[in-house]
């Protein structure tokens, strides 16, 4: 199975040069640590950053310099510091190409559950209502299965949602999948996952068709 690099390296394929791509907190933060070669994307943050690069090298962080999730980062040449009624206002325009979350619970027709942990006091959903609503393509990168090796890729969310209906692909520890009508499409594997391992831990609909190629990251 894939650990939380590999599955932000399998993501980083799906780039496209030129594109505007925001990051959630989490796993798609290491994105920006794995951009494929030749192609040059330009990642926002809804804090107010366009521009932003990898994470700094110890001793080079700076505490002014931070993502969404209070991490600090590293600005690339021509990048720009706005506030966040700028920020979401090209969220909410929809200038931003490809979105990728995190997410606790995915239900198979692409409804999203990131926000609300069970048993923990959160002040709300913040910036991620915006981008579920607003985002045309939506990823997200998140462990096939919780910590009591319970699915996470489900009929139905049991968890409040944050968006419906808005996910279009998924990469986890063990498979990439589409959202279809039809459920979860199965399009890869992880190198050492079986087709089998994979529908054991989906309990949302899972779509087979033909051989799944191992990814190549």
């Amino acid at each position: 199975m894939l650990d939380k690099n590999g599955i932000a390296k399998r993501i980083a394929q799906e780039l496209k040069d030129g594109w505007y791509v925001n990051l959630g907190i989490g796993i798609p933060t290491l994105i920006a640590n794995h951009i494929p070669e030749g192609v040059s994307v330009e990642f926002q943050s809804e804090n107010g950053i366009l521009g932003m690069g990898p994470f700094p090298f110890d001793g080079e962080e700076d505490a002014d310099m931070i993502n969404a999730g209070k991490q600090t980062i590293t600005a690339l040449p021509g990048a720009v510091i706005f506030d966040s009624a700028t920020s979401f206002a090209m969220i909410r325009g929809q200038h931003v190409q490809l979105t990728v979350l995190g997410a606790m619970e995915v239900a198979d027709n692409g409804d999203i559950a990131n926000w609300k942990i069970p048993g923990r006091m959160v002040k709300g959903m913040g910036g991620a209502m915006d981008l579920v609503a607003s985002a045309e393509n939506i990823i997200v990168a998140m462990m096939h299965t919780n910590k009591r090796g319970e699915s996470k890729l489900l009929k139905q969310c049991s968890l409040p949602l944050t968006g419906v209906g808005c996910v279009k692909k998924i990469v986890t520890n063990m498979a990439v999948l589409d959202v279809t009508p039809d459920g979860f499409k199965l399009l890869e594997r992880a190198p050492g996952v079986s087709v089998e391992d994979i529908q054991n831990a989906t309990e949302g609909r899972l779509v087979v068709e033909g051989d799944i190629p191992e990814m190549k990251i």
